[in-house]
């Protein structure tokens, strides 16, 4: 089982290139977001504890979080690997899941990480924010600030897995078709070295 993050800043691609990953090579998508909903709409008790915290405007706590990726890998044995999608977001993220992994006999094996100057990021956001209907991709200082939060915040996640070795930056600039073989060939190399 193959265990991927890709990280990104906002505007990067990340969406568009999980969605190619997810189809090429038959991941189960992990986004945490998704995984909220998802409970919360079940009801399970993890979704309950999760909406209290939410309907109080307070974010859901790691614990949680992890708890709803634990059912989540549970609930899929026979998944070729999975791609986990804005989790994790902080180094004590980013440990919990190594230790939850752990517990599983699995782990993170590769961390990509798509580059992609300011600039284009901001062009990107400002495009897309006159098409998509989101209101934090029409103004450029919100945007500017999504950017700068999003490399102060995970920064250190990035720092915390090259530690490990296992970190892998990719050029998000190009085309999709371009930027998507830049990061099979990564995932080729794990892959190959797991044979």
């Amino acid at each position: 089982m193959l265990n991927l993050v890709l990280f990104g800043p906002p505007g990067s691609g990340k969406g568009t290139q999980s969605e190619k990953l997810i189809a090429h090579y038959g991941f189960k998508h992990l986004s945490t977001g998704d995984l909220l909903r998802s409970e919360i709409s079940r009801q399970t008790p993890l979704g309950i504890e999760a909406k209290s915290f939410m309907d109080k405007g307070q974010l859901v706590p790691d614990e949680v979080v992890i708890g709803m990726i634990s059912s989540a890998l549970d609930n899929n044995p026979n998944a070729k690997g999975f791609l986990f999608d804005g989790f994790p977001r902080t180094e004590a993220q980013a440990e919990a899941l190594d230790k939850l992994l752990r517990l599983k006999q699995a782990e993170i094996n590769l961390v990509l990480s798509l580059i992609v100057k300011e600039e284009e990021l901001v062009k990107r956001l400002l495009n897309r924010g006159k098409s998509s209907g989101r209101s934090d991709d029409t103004n450029e200082g919100v945007v500017r600030a999504r950017i700068a939060e999003y490399h102060k915040k995970t920064a250190a996640v990035a720092d915390y897995y090259r530690k490990f070795g296992k970190v892998k930056e990719v050029n998000g600039e190009g085309s999709v078709e371009t930027i998507f073989n830049s990061l099979c060939a990564e995932i080729e190399k794990i892959i190959y070295i797991g044979q």
